[in-house]
């Protein structure tokens, strides 16, 4: 049974969920102690914006003011890096005197932030946006890209427009960049007539930055300052740019790129096919979100926008995930393809062809670039989201043997090659490849799909996924009219199937997480979803069963528990958010659509104020914690809803699942 939530009482007997307030009565509230989050300068993570251009993205804080962001690319070092350290440097523009905005919401259809402020005397809205330049055709983009999954080129610029509505309101912008994560202060000076445009230099720096505007701001030690007074009527705009592509000058001229870059997303959105169906927006924001997580140069998908913001409050789970993980993109194309979205899936798959080009093996994850170097090491100048600490910069999980890969990658690109009964001739050598590395070394320990430090296991959900690896591989290896392949892999999958079912369940009759265990891992819901077995088996109708009554905190899902599992870490960690989407989505397998559609509905009004999500959610508090926004729980999440509605659709189990590559 999914039991009802607990959530800790906030001031004047309300219940904080997801940085909202709900009135509850008093005798409704918990009496469990609540997490120490106490009185922080820092927003709430579910407060932030997420804006991208598919080749950088940044964050805002409700207070308008840019706190994370980085150039040229999105695992570059930050130019504002408040999000981790107060006085690290920030990008505002709002009224002087007023840090709560009336209401934010993002345009429809689009990654392009719209701020409501009400101050005494008047009313202002900003809109802000990373612009899209204008459509190009194929020659001409082909001389300067080798592909991209849009018709428009990222203009490099992050644009700010801002317009009196009623009264009068006293503007204020401040910028204030500070490059290389916070250690080097910017040169500024102006350039051409006037004060229009100002220039900030990074000694030795890669990045140039440079900002225009129709307000007079003038330099106040390592920032810009600008204040005006607005009138009914007024329109103003700051533009920051760090390329060599002319920014918008005029106000006319940044209200035209303003309409453009809605205009591509609204073209962008058009592509996909939504249900009608009130979770319609949830879906929507969820692709949106994946698809601004895109690297559009390489087809690289992050699996965040952001560097170590905390797994649990003040602790040591603080990572970098400002890079393609293999498993999380493909995963995320699954999503994608699931709303009508496959051009993203192209570009990925060239990007994991250049990736294994030269006879590389695969990588767990990889710059945005394809490098294949993230050394990791700590930033102790940082002080830390709340004070949690290390800030850790890069991932050494790099380097670490994760067996789930190629089986992530191979299911990946046979949902793909299904539907068009066919197979790029360039693939094929690189699946043989990760086919052969799976038949290799399926019978080794890693480190499994939660990149644990600790001692390598015998994962039950990494041989499953060599099991994909095999059994896909096969599967295309028919399509391509390899039958010699075919048989061979076929016949090595059916051996890992069977001792998987042999030693990977307890005497319960449920999967466990590793052999030799009984310890539960979130992982395994997995296994419905891929085909391991029919939902009907009573092996997996016990899986999904043991992790709901078992592995969730309030009916929100751990991916373990931490004191069965050397992770190598210390301190507990929240409910992981994937997860509880796996379980909606495992719960639909298993014919339980009731209770999925209500753990859905709890998992959506965890949202935050703009629809997005972090990785996970604290179990006391109801807070947003780890990296934000996150592709795993977004994919997990359109997944899990569209579960929900085709089985409310009364669509025969099996014949629909959009982590099922494979069918039926």
């Amino acid at each position: 049974m999914i039991r009802t939530a607990k959530r800790w009482r906030g001031p004047r007997g309300r219940v904080t969920i997801g940085g909202m307030e709900n009135a509850r009565p008093d005798s409704e509230v918990p009496t469990q102690t609540p997490q120490p989050w106490g009185r922080s300068s820092f927003p709430p993570i579910a407060d932030y914006a997420f804006l991208s251009d598919c080749e950088v993205n940044c964050l805002v804080a409700p207070t308008g003011a840019v706190e994370w962001m980085c150039l040229p690319r999105p695992d570059s070092p930050s130019v504002f890096t408040t999000m981790l350290d107060r006085s690290a440097g920030a990008f505002r523009l709002g009224p002087y005197d007023e840090m709560v905005p009336a209401a934010r919401r993002y345009l429809p259809g689009s990654l392009m932030l719209e701020t409501t402020w009400q101050t005494r005397s008047g009313w202002l809205i900003v809109r802000d946006a990373l612009c899209m330049g204008p459509w190009h055709n194929v020659d001409e983009r082909s001389r300067t890209h080798r592909r991209s999954p849009t018709d428009f080129d990222a203009e490099h610029c992050l644009l700010r427009t801002v317009r009196c509505v009623s009264g009068s309101v006293d503007l204020s912008m401040t910028c204030e960049p500070v490059f290389d994560y916070g250690r080097r202060e910017p040169a500024w000076r102006y350039e051409g007539p006037g004060y229009g445009q100002v220039v900030a230099e990074c000694p030795d720096g890669e990045v140039t930055l440079r900002l225009t505007t129709d307000l007079r701001p003038g330099i106040e030690g390592r920032g810009l300052d600008a204040r005006t007074r607005m009138v009914e009527g007024d329109t103003h705009f700051v533009a920051l740019s760090w390329s060599a592509l002319q920014p918008p000058l005029t106000v006319d001229d940044a209200l035209c790129r303003m309409g453009r870059t809605s205009e591509y997303w609204r073209q962008w959105i058009t592509l996909g096919d939504f249900p009608d169906h009130p979770w319609r927006s949830y879906l929507q924001r969820s692709a949106l979100t994946l698809k601004g997580l895109t690297y559009a140069p390489s087809g690289a998908l992050l699996a965040a926008a952001t560097m170590a913001l905390p797994e649990t409050p003040r602790g040591e789970r603080n990572w970098d995930y400002r890079y393609a993980w293999v498993r999380d993109s493909t995963f995320a194309l699954w999503g994608l393809y699931t709303l009508g979205f496959d051009r993203e899936a192209n570009d990925f798959f060239y990007f994991i062809h250049d990736a294994c080009k030269d006879g590389h093996d695969l990588q767990v994850m990889y710059r945005v670039g394809g490098e294949r170097e993230i050394e990791e090491e700590s930033l102790p100048h940082l002080s830390g989201y709340e004070g949690a600490f290390p800030v850790r910069l890069g991932n050494a999980a790099y380097k670490q043997k994760q067996h789930d890969v190629w089986g992530a990658v191979l299911d990946s690109v046979y949902l793909h090659a299904r539907s068009r009964e066919q197979l790029p001739e360039s693939l094929w050598p690189v699946l043989k490849r990760q086919v052969e590395q799976a038949a290799a070394h399926w019978e080794e320990p890693d480190r499994g799909i939660w990149e644990v430090r600790g001692e390598p296991r015998h994962f039950v959900s990494s041989k499953v996924m060599c099991w994909v690896a095999l059994d896909r591989g096969a599967r295309l290896a028919r399509l391509y009219d390899e039958p010699e392949y075919a048989e061979k892999w076929q016949t090595l999958a059916d051996q890992i199937h069977a001792e998987v079912c042999a030693r990977g369940v307890d005497d319960r009759g449920v999967f466990v997480q590793r052999y030799g265990s009984t310890a539960l891992d979130a992982s395994v819901l997995l296994l419905p979803l891929l085909r391991f077995l029919p939902a009907d088996d009573p092996r997996i109708r016990a899986t999904v069963r043991a992790v709901a009554d078992e592995l969730t905190v309030d009916g929100l899902v751990l991916r373990y528990r931490v004191e069965e599992t050397d992770d190598g870490l210390s301190g507990e960690e929240g409910a992981f958010t994937i997860c509880s989407f796996w379980l909606v989505s495992a719960l639909v397998e298993i014919g339980e659509v009731e209770q999925a559609r209500k753990l859905c509905e709890r998992l959506l009004a965890y949202a935050s104020p703009l629809e997005l999500y972090a990785e996970e959610i604290d179990t006391y508090s109801g807070r947003h914690l780890g990296n934000f926004p996150q592709a795993f729980t977004h994919l997990a999440l359109i997944n899990a809803v569209m579960h929900v509605i085709r089985a409310e659709q009364r669509v025969a189990p099996g014949q629909f699942s959009p982590a099922n590559p494979a069918g039926g």
